[in-house]
């Protein structure tokens, strides 16, 4: 992920194999919707632009194209200008000549209301149904492209030093590299899915990773000598983010990993072979789209009292009811309030088989969204002394059932985020949505 880190000895190795091209991905709806709905980027700049110089130095050095992908996190036109900016503050630092070409992603209300409408969307996973009103309050869209649009750039701009796009499936840059090689698309799918993600097939989990790749077959190697990779690791990784273990839908086809086979060349290297790819029969891209539905604000804490904590359930349903007596916005379902129980089941929530175990302390995350800051900060502070001092059946202490770590206590977090699409829309072309650009810096 760029941004993470790169150890810079390892990419130094890897850069000494003379590779024929450095990828690396840039995004993530992991985070959520915020990077979308407020344009906030995956990390810092100063993180960019550290590991920029480094892959720019590294790339320019062995004259080795270099491609990032999803610029941002989110991959919207304005982050992708943001890194097209950056790209250019380093050649200018280096005094250096760069060609970029740039793939963009973002797309019009009234592309997907037109397919709305033409019945060509459809859920993706667990997504309720597109609607029209969802699309009015979206803030940003993007498409995530395929490996089509990185096929075009890659061979109508042989020039292009740098490739640098909007939003895209993870794999898309490894499998848009392998097509037209005469390697099946099984194989540099399956490829492009372990090594998007870097090293973390390896043992231990690490960063940077070596790929090659041949008709019939792919290796995989980390650059941290420490590091291995094994039969086991990498089917591992096959595994990572599937809803089922043999097939993997994605744009254009599913990946069909039911003859995969995974041999180990030596104690860090395996051979991955046998994958297949089942083109589909119309193709479709998913569009990811965010809308603000509030504002939140929190509050944290501890509870430590044996006697509350044996009831802990009932004080908190008393708890939110004394707090909707003050505040009936909750009641009425205009603002909403959680708590989540830390060190009990705030993770696994109702499905925790330990739910029932006592514990001797929790954390209590007061979790408040209201349409306003100002409602859900009074809320919240409401909430919060109603834990504080509320009284409860076998109480010995005369008040303070709350130890609470920070002041103010109440912590405004700002605008909450929704994906109001998360949706597949099928097109004719697959690259359509994705313009490229040329850029001199």
């Amino acid at each position: 992920m760029f941004g993470y880190g790169i150890p810079v000895e390892h990419f130094k190795r890897g850069m000494g194999r003379d590779p024929h091209i450095v990828i690396v991905d840039s995004g993530s709806t992991d985070p959520g919707p915020y990077q979308l709905g407020l344009g906030h980027t995956l990390v810092s700049r100063s993180a960019y632009m550290r590991e920029l110089a480094l892959l720019m130095d590294g790339c320019a050095e062995k004259g080795t194209r270099l491609v990032i992908s999803s610029a941002g996190g989110a991959g919207t036109d304005a982050q992708l200008d943001d890194m097209i900016g950056m790209i250019r503050e380093i050649a200018r630092a280096r005094g250096r000549r760069a060609r970029i070409a740039a793939i963009r992603s973002s797309v019009a209300k009234d592309v997907v209301r037109e397919g709305l409408r033409r019945g060509r969307v459809s859920s993706c996973g667990s997504a309720p149904e597109l609607t029209e009103t969802d699309i009015d309050e979206t803030v940003d869209i993007v498409a995530q492209m395929g490996a089509e649009p990185f096929a075009r750039a890659l061979n109508e701009h042989p020039d292009a030093d740098i490739i640098v796009t909007g939003r895209a499936y993870d794999p898309a840059p490894h499998a848009g590299f392998c097509m037209g090689r005469g390697i099946d698309p099984g194989l540099y799918w399956h490829m492009g899915k372990i090594i998007e993600c870097g090293a973390a097939c390896a043992e231990p989990k690490g960063r940077n990773i070596l790929a090659t790749i041949r008709p019939g077959s792919f290796d995989v190697e980390p650059m941290n000598p420490a590091e291995r990779c094994t039969p086991t690791s990498v089917a591992a990784h096959t595994l990572y983010e599937k809803t089922r273990p043999d097939l993997l839908s994605g744009p254009g086809g599913t990946i069909d990993l039911r003859g995969a086979r995974y041999e180990a060349l030596d104690d860090r290297r395996v051979r991955v072979s046998g994958s297949a790819f089942i083109p589909s029969q119309g193709y479709t891209v998913k569009l990811e789209g965010a809308a603000i539905v509030g504002y939140r604000t929190i509050f944290i804490g501890g509870i430590r009292d044996p006697i509350l904590l044996g009831q802990l359930d009932g004080f908190l349903a008393e708890a939110r009811r004394r707090t909707e007596v003050l505040h009936p916005e909750l009641a009425r379902g205009e603002a909403t309030l959680h708590y989540h129980c830390y060190g009990r089941d705030a993770v696994m929530g109702a499905l925790e088989p330990l739910r029932d175990r006592v514990p001797h302390e929790i954390g209590l995350l007061g979790e408040i969204t209201a349409p306003t800051q100002e409602m859900a900060n009074a809320i919240a502070g409401a909430a919060r002394v109603v834990v504080l001092h509320m009284p409860y059946p076998g109480q010995i202490c005369t008040a303070g059932n709350f130890a609470i770590p920070l002041n103010p206590p109440e912590n405004p977090i700002g605008p909450v985020c929704r994906f109001s699409i998360y949706h597949l829309l099928e097109v004719e072309d697959p690259t359509a949505l994705f313009p490229i650009e040329t850029i001199e810096v």
